[in-house]
């Protein structure tokens, strides 16, 4: 079974920019090595950023691109807009390049750069590093298996790792030519956290600016720019999540639709609410030409 989507490799990226893998409609040999255009829109209920959140609520609607050259070479394409965002028509944008390949019948290699565009005083948690350089690593037997190393820089630096298992369960199909299936997915996350200092001092900016008094000191350990505590902890390597995705997916020869909830339980020593069970949910659609 070839997969036709894989639409912004992260990093998510993040947990910002993520794959797409859902279709499973079986594709001759010619078709699976051309080149591709795939477009698209999302809705989240919040930003995730390697199942994180910001303080703030940040539902957004999103439009993708992805122009897949049969030679493995990619580029992308993304523009947010956070629902409670009134001064800006595109809360964030951003644009990558990417290239794939087999490394044997069953491990393939993904490489990607991407850049994005943030306003002044983002409410992102990632509006420090706009740069992300990633790689990947996916096998594929009875259970894939993923593994990916990420480089986010900018303002300040941090590296994170990712490792997941997901398994593709073809449910049913309505007609001869749809499949609907669901990939639960269980991944763990361990990273640096220098970027979340720098968006306390944004946030504390952005508070002063709308007349929010900040919280008074120790009543949320970890969280004051000045604790020396908490920057001994964003340069360490420390596990920030364990992560649950279930995404259910419509998927057709052209197009996609999905919607996808995950669970993401935050390590003891995220500095975003440590021990907590943050949820996500998302609805997407995919139209390949």
């Amino acid at each position: 079974m070839k997969q036709i989507f894989f639409l912004l490799p992260i990093l998510l990226t993040s947990v910002f920019c993520q794959a797409q893998t859902d279709s499973t409609l079986q594709k001759d040999s010619a078709s699976a090595e051309k080149s591709t255009l795939t477009v698209g829109a999302s809705y989240a209920n919040n930003a995730n950023y390697y199942g994180q959140k910001a303080a703030e609520r940040m539902a957004y609607v999103a439009a993708v691109a992805k122009y897949q050259h049969r030679s493995g070479f990619s580029l992308t394409g993304m523009a947010y807009r956070l629902l409670n965002d009134h001064d800006h028509v595109v809360s964030a944008y951003s644009a990558g390049a990417g290239f794939s390949f087999k490394l044997s019948k069953r491990l393939s290699a993904d490489l990607n750069y991407n850049y994005t565009f943030y306003p002044k005083l983002s409410p992102f948690l990632q509006a420090a590093n706009p740069h992300s350089a990633a790689v990947g690593l996916t096998h594929n037997s009875w259970l894939t298996t993923t593994l990916g190393v990420d480089y986010a820089f900018g303002k300040t630096n941090d590296f994170f790792s990712t490792l997941g298992i997901s398994k593709q369960i073809n449910l049913f199909s309505l007609t001869s030519k749809d499949i609907v299936t669901l990939t639960p997915l269980i991944d763990l996350t361990a990273g640096t956290q220098r970027f979340y200092t720098y968006y306390i001092k944004e946030k504390g900016i952005r508070d002063s600016l709308l007349g929010i008094l900040p919280p008074i000191l120790g009543n949320n350990p970890g969280r004051g720019a000045g604790n020396t505590t908490s920057t001994r902890t964003t340069t360490s390597y420390d596990i920030l999540s364990y992560n649950l995705k279930l995404p259910l997916a419509y998927n057709r020869a052209s197009y996609m639709i999905e919607f996808e909830y995950q669970l993401s339980l935050l390590g003891q020593k995220s500095q975003s609410d440590p021990g907590k069970v943050n949820s996500f949910f998302t609805a997407n659609f995919y139209y390949q030409f």
